[in-house]
């Protein structure tokens, strides 16, 4: 234990023991400067200056641009760049997503693959007739503050945006004899209208032409997008008057009626209605005689 303590008492010693650093001009050997020193003060100074230094040199580097020239950090230009093509790579894919969407709803309308919903023609024209009399039309306190609210909204409003459906009418793309009806069941979401050869087709209603090629089963196929969710498809025609991106008022000739494709059994018009992805029964909304 004493040897442990003597040990100790001289290590201490050692560490606190002055020493004087002397700087002197060479050739006088007069004392320019001196200082009073003990090892503890070296290294108490040693150990800050390292830590300081550290510090230093870690700040300068993550907080001003020379941390670009060290191997493994990337620029800020090229942060910036990968950050904007980034969001455009995700723009652009959800652009794509929804034109497959798009693409593949056509796809299934050309094949017939979906299910088909029935509409009655007579229970609409009923449904029309009612007598308003008998309808209770007392508003509610809910219908009236949102009519105050929507008044207050157009007040202001420079143009009306709202149309209405009423003159929503389909006009018939050709007059002749139905030889094959609409028919669910066996998948023929159509009518079959014979006409003579090179007979003008005409667009059921305004829209655009959203498909209008040649086929391998159906022939020359055009179909023309029109407002509420309606779609129209014309196919076995002889040639075709619009291109795709055209733009058609209802009445107007988009193709001459033929005998094209596989499945065609004569000049006639195999056309369909298709109602926001279903299929609809044409002859429930056109007279086609």
């Amino acid at each position: 234990m004493k040897s442990k303590k003597k040990k100790e008492k001289k290590i201490a010693k050692k560490l606190l023991h002055k020493y004087r650093l002397v700087i002197l001009n060479e050739d006088t050997f007069e004392e320019r400067l001196s200082f009073k020193l003990t090892r503890l003060n070296v290294f108490v100074l040693l150990a800050i200056s390292t830590i300081l230094l550290i510090t230093a040199t870690t700040f300068l580097i993550a907080f001003t641009p020379l941390k670009e020239y060290i191997p493994g950090y990337s620029s800020t230009a090229l942060k910036k760049k990968a950050t904007i093509l980034n969001h455009k790579t995700d723009s652009l894919e959800k652009v794509i997503a929804v034109n497959e969407r798009y693409f593949t709803s056509i796809k299934k309308v050309l094949h017939g693959e979906l299910s088909s919903v029935d509409f009655n023609r007579d229970s609409i024209i009923e449904a029309a007739k009612l007598d308003v009399s008998e309808i209770d039309l007392t508003p509610i306190k809910a219908d009236s503050l949102l009519r105050q609210k929507v008044d207050k909204e157009d007040k202001y409003n420079l143009f009306e945006s709202a149309t209405s459906n009423a003159s929503f009418v389909l006009f018939p793309p050709v007059n002749g004899t139905i030889t094959e009806n609409y028919n669910a069941k066996e998948k023929h979401f159509a009518v079959d209208i014979v006409v003579a050869k090179n007979t003008p087709i005409k667009a059921t209603a305004d829209g655009i032409v959203i498909f209008a090629e040649w086929t391998t089963k159906t022939g020359f196929v055009i179909i023309v997008e029109h407002s509420h969710g309606l779609i129209s498809v014309y196919k076995h025609n002889a040639s075709l008057n619009k291109e795709q991106g055209d733009l058609v008022k209802a009445g107007e000739v988009i193709a001459m009626s033929g005998n094209t494709g596989e499945l065609t059994t004569g000049p006639h018009l195999h056309f369909e209605l298709w109602s926001d992805g279903y299929p609809i029964n044409p002859t429930n909304f056109i007279d086609f005689e």
